[in-house]
């Protein structure tokens, strides 16, 4: 069940973060995507901090991804990294460009 939620939730042209609201890189990752104008509904934030399944969508993520760590940032199907990776993306000013690749940007 977890594999079909993620697997539902990345599909198409948008940014999905898998969080939890009181992680740091979490609020870090959040911090550096708000800095961009995104069309409506193509970036969606996904708490799973009081899911049931919680444990289940981080060892699916560890098999997607290589780490259970959150946030999981997907651009499109393709996973970023955390909270770093998009704010190293970001400085090297090749994020916009990914964003800007699946039509995610006003």
């Amino acid at each position: 069940m977890a594999q079909e939620f993620v697997q539902a939730k990345i599909k198409g042209d948008k940014v999905v973060l898998f969080i939890k609201p009181t992680c740091s890189f979490c609020i870090k990752a959040k911090d550096v995507l708000s800095k961009y104008k995104f069309k409506p509904g193509h970036l969606e934030f996904i708490d799973i901090s009081a899911r049931t399944d919680m444990g289940k969508l981080q060892d699916y993520f560890l098999e997607l991804t290589g780490a259970r760590t959150v946030p999981r940032v997907f651009i499109g199907e393709e996973c970023v990294g955390g909270g770093s990776d998009v704010e190293a993306l970001h400085n090297s000013g090749k994020l916009e460009g990914m964003l800007q690749s699946i039509g995610a940007l006003q």
